[in-house]
């Protein structure tokens, strides 16, 4: 059996002091509302608790679906990839970015470099190199193979929608055939919801029909995403057969808040092509907010 963990929206805080020229743009307004709002219900003992028990569970990867800074800047990029080493390596921690790690133009390339390794593709470059297309990309891990996504971009004040171009859908379109021709169990991470009505217009995916209809051509077994703070299962139609798509609550969220408390997904994969079983373990922050429990299970194929 293949354990793989799921957690999203990291949000790393408390923001670092920031300099007159990089308030000086978008970043204006998440400063603003950091202080404002986010920092009261976002707080570091929440993760902590979460990234430790996740490691007590011994997972065989773990996949994180975005957000892991506030406003995009270099020092929350470096500290992310420190995090990301102190969490785990890169053959065993897998990342696709959020609209939060692309928050101001040229802050995606910037992210992505700090980060290659945790998005680099089995048949990526071993260097960064800007002029190569980093998502798509596949790992192959086990009887696992991970689909990267990106939708992250850089949009104006008020706005933290995604994209799919028709470019990467072509792409994810070939590799997931591929990995269905290689007999795995194929998982799709993407930031935002990939369901129409699961995020408020502002927020929302654009080119949800066209992840559909990838989705229905190439064939899949599960999509991951984050975005929402909140923990939810939707259901995908691809040629008569229902691809579970599954969020979860932001991985640094406090209890008492209007959106869940932290929690991560922990899926257990196992059986062949035709006969794959997928369950789901949902684990949480208590309201106490000083351990982790079993929130939810489901068994989602099998």
């Amino acid at each position: 059996m293949f354990k793989l963990a799921h957690i999203s929206d990291i949000h790393l805080g408390p923001l670092p002091q920031l300099t007159f020229r990089e308030l000086a743009s978008k970043r204006i307004t998440g400063y603003v509302n950091w202080h404002r709002n986010r920092r009261k219900h976002l707080f570091a003992n929440a993760l902590d608790l979460i990234v430790d028990d996740i490691g007590r569970h011994e997972p065989d990867h773990l996949a994180i679906t975005g957000d892991l800074v506030n406003l995009a800047s270099g020092i929350e990029l470096r500290t992310a990839a420190q995090w990301l080493k102190d969490t785990g390596g890169p053959l065993d921690t897998s990342l696709v970015p959020g609209n939060h790690d692309a928050y101001v133009p040229g802050a995606h390339d910037k992210a992505m470099a700090a980060w290659y390794d945790y998005v680099r593709g089995d048949d990526d470059p071993a260097i960064f190199d800007l002029k190569h297309k980093l998502f798509p990309y596949i790992r192959r891990r086990g009887p696992v193979a991970l689909i990267g996504c990106s939708t992250s971009q850089a949009t104006p004040p008020f706005s933290a929608g995604g994209y799919f171009s028709a470019r990467q859908a072509r792409e994810t379109v070939e590799l997931l055939k591929k990995a269905g021709d290689e007999g795995l169990f194929r998982v799709v991470m993407i930031h935002h919801p990939p369901i129409r009505g699961a995020a408020p217009s502002h927020k929302r995916m654009m080119g949800i029909r066209r992840f559909a209809a990838t989705m229905s051509t190439g064939g899949a077994e599960l999509v991951l995403h984050g975005h929402t703070h909140l923990n939810t299962i939707n259901w995908l139609q691809t040629h008569g057969r229902a691809l579970p798509v599954v969020g979860i609550a932001s991985a640094s969220q406090a209890p008492g808040a209007t959106k869940p408390a932290a929690a991560y997904n922990l899926f257990s994969i196992s059986g062949g092509p035709g006969k794959w079983h997928l369950g789901l373990e949902r684990h949480a922050l208590t309201p106490a907010g000083t351990a982790i429990t079993i929130a939810h299970r489901q068994v989602l194929m099998g």
